[in-house]
């Protein structure tokens, strides 16, 4: 395939970007948009072209560093699929793709398509964790769970923090993110003891970032390769108003 790529090019974070044109041949319906990217630069470096920069890590879609703006959606055109998941076959012979980096207050632009979300590692270290003694791991009998329970807190843990949610809010919010770490210890006895703490500094971590409010567009719950449930949020929001009521 041949490809008329618009990508966002920005030298440091104090920079003013543009959109810059490029155009790749031989392009496989086979590669993943990320292994694309990889040829474009192939082809810059040959030419003593600076590189387009772009996070990547496992490229198995379960690390979260990927994400960007494909033709104005957060990873792309699928439902439920990371950019490093997306491959060329979403695409014909001739298209031009606009590509461009997650935007929001909250996540600088560090280099052409690379943000920084550090904002997110900040919510979690405010309260995503449990306090528990060390030693040997208690017998998993010793605390009964209902499979329902289980499942659900799954679903929840299963975010991988890409900031997808955030990128297509129109309020750039970081509720469903916060929402699902949140609920993900909430429903485990594990979570229960600390539960008004952790949901209060992470929710005033949230918003010290600089992230928006939640307006339940759902368009977190659309774009979430992972699927994330909005529930999350109302269970967040339930979990504050309790913390709020009984906090002494």
């Amino acid at each position: 395939m041949k490809l008329y790529l618009k990508i966002w090019r920005q030298s440091d974070t104090s920079s003013k970007g543009k959109m810059i044109d490029y155009e790749i041949d031989e392009v496989s319906e086979h590669m993943s948009f990320l292994e694309m990217l990889d040829l474009l630069n192939e082809s810059l470096i040959q030419k003593k072209e600076r590189v387009i920069e772009f996070d990547h890590d496992c490229r198995e879609g379960i690390c979260g560093q990927c994400g960007v703006m494909i033709d104005g959606r957060a990873h792309g055109p699928l439902k439920n699929t990371t950019t490093c998941q997306l491959h060329m076959r979403s695409f014909k012979d001739g298209d031009t793709i606009y590509i461009e980096p997650f935007r929001a207050k909250a996540f600088p632009v560090l280099r052409d398509l690379k943000i920084d979300r550090s904002a997110f590692d900040a919510i979690i270290e405010s309260g995503g964790f449990i306090g528990v003694s060390t030693g040997q791991a208690p017998e998993a009998n010793t605390i009964p769970i209902s499979y329902e329970t289980a499942e659900a807190s799954f679903d929840a843990a299963a975010c991988i923090g890409c900031g997808a949610c955030v990128a297509t809010c129109k309020n750039a919010s970081a509720a469903l993110f916060t929402g699902a770490k949140i609920t993900h210890l909430a429903l485990l006895p594990q979570g229960q003891v600390e539960a008004s703490k952790r949901v209060l500094t992470m929710v005033n971590q949230m918003d010290a970032e600089g992230f928006g409010n939640c307006s339940d567009t759902r368009a977190c719950e659309i774009e979430c390769p992972q699927g994330i449930s909005i529930l999350s949020i109302a269970k967040m929001n339930a979990e504050y108003t309790k913390a709020l009521i009984f906090k002494k």
